[in-house]
């Protein structure tokens, strides 16, 4: 069976099955009333949004530069930053510094989703725990992520409490309370036993090599600050000039996120250090004593030569526009490949060796729109999906 008529039926399952529907329904409607109430509390985002749209584009043109600045300002915080051209130049780069029969905590990132980190880890003798509660409960389904934010999207609560039941050997109801901690106990010893803590990023501004990385569980603190070594894997379209910028950057993805402002934003420069005996920096005081980031290319440079398809890149991965997708509101992430909706079709399509399945997703598409008004970046999906399908029907690949 070819790749297209796999999906066909995985699409069609998928907007078939009531436990998505219930799942999304109720998720949806929480997702418009706290963001339209963030925005409402905080109107200055929308024309933040943009100033950072504008942040974007003159970045997209100067990964490469900005990259290797990054790698500068890290290397001179006594951190270690990386370039890597391809994807399996980034796995080559972390078996490297990670090598076999280690304890690996990880936080969510799309971009080792991308090149599936976590099943290579595995496949390497390594133990990984994916400490995000959504990443954790489908880590143990043995299934994939549904959304870039709340992988776990479309499992309802019913199915968790059966899932943690199975795990745990206790009979838990259905109590989303009583779940999270249930999660918190099985998940917390993990952190100060592993060799190893794992990231992305939500931006990085290249002048001082700053990740910012937004949450919310607690988990990323954790996860970068207790093991002695953090290694994080970014996409180099996470890069902007300056810490300034960041800060922009950071802020208006929280808002569109979900968020009038999130719990933690860890801001991540180097290995920790003191100055405490006689102001003499030290390295390696209460948390990792190295600090390794790897910016991952993987097509993003050519892709910022496309004058329409570009638009990809400017996404912040906020989620709004899955939300507001009327496909991916009854088959869920089914609706995707390592990415999700319309803007996945682009990364599938471009990025992510997978042409076959982008040209399927780009003709799912609805090219209704919603998801362009719902979005910070203001990115044209529609136009992209034209555009997408012109080049399918031409028979045109990848830009040369």
């Amino acid at each position: 069976m070819s790749i297209t008529s796999d999906y066909k039926k995985e699409i069609m399952d998928a907007a078939h099955n009531e436990r998505i529907k219930l799942a999304l329904s109720r998720a949806i409607a929480s997702y418009r009333t706290n963001t339209n109430n963030a925005l409402k509390k905080f109107p200055h985002t929308i024309k933040l949004a943009e100033e950072v749209l504008e942040i974007k584009q003159q970045a997209m043109g100067n990964m490469e530069t900005l990259a290797k600045q990054a790698c500068d300002a890290l290397q001179e915080n006594h951190g270690k930053g990386y370039i890597a051209k391809t994807a399996q130049d980034a796995l080559d780069i972390i078996d490297g510094l990670v090598g076999k029969g280690k304890l690996i905590v990880k936080g969510k990132s799309m971009t080792a989703e991308e090149i599936g980190l976590r099943h290579h880890l595995e496949a390497k003798g390594n133990e990984v725990y994916e400490t995000d509660l959504g990443e954790f409960i489908i880590q143990k389904q043995d299934a994939k992520p549904m959304h870039i934010l709340s992988p776990a999207i479309h499992v309802p609560k019913e199915d968790v409490a059966k899932l943690f039941s199975k795990i745990t050997g206790k009979d838990l109801k259905p109590d989303i309370e009583t779940l999270v901690a249930t999660a918190r106990a099985l998940l917390r010893e993990q952190y100060f036993k592993a060799d190893i803590g794992m990231s992305g990023a939500n931006v990085v501004s290249a002048d001082t090599g700053t990740m910012f990385i937004i949450e919310n569980e607690g988990n990323i603190r954790l996860t970068t600050g207790a093991p002695p070594i953090h290694i994080a894997l970014i996409g180099m379209e996470k890069l902007v000039p300056t810490l300034g910028d960041a800060f922009k950057v950071a802020e208006v993805t929280w808002r569109y996120a979900n968020y009038t402002v999130p719990s933690y934003v860890n801001m991540v420069s180097g290995p920790s250090k003191t100055g405490d005996i006689e102001k003499v920096t030290t390295y390696g005081a209460h948390g990792p004593k190295e600090v390794h980031v790897i910016f991952m290319d993987a097509g993003r440079t050519e892709l910022a030569k496309d004058p329409i398809l570009r638009q990809a890149l400017y996404c912040l991965r906020c989620g709004g526009c899955l939300y507001e997708c009327p496909v991916f509101a009854y088959t869920a992430g089914h609706f995707g490949d390592k990415y999700f909706t319309g803007i996945g079709a682009v990364w599938a399509y471009m990025l992510n060796e997978n042409e076959e399945k982008g040209a399927a997703m780009a003709y799912t598409c609805l090219t209704c729109g919603r998801c362009k008004v719902r979005c910070p970046m203001q990115i044209d999906v529609p136009a992209m999906m034209m555009e997408l399908r012109k080049r399918v029907a031409e028979g045109e690949k990848k830009t040369d």
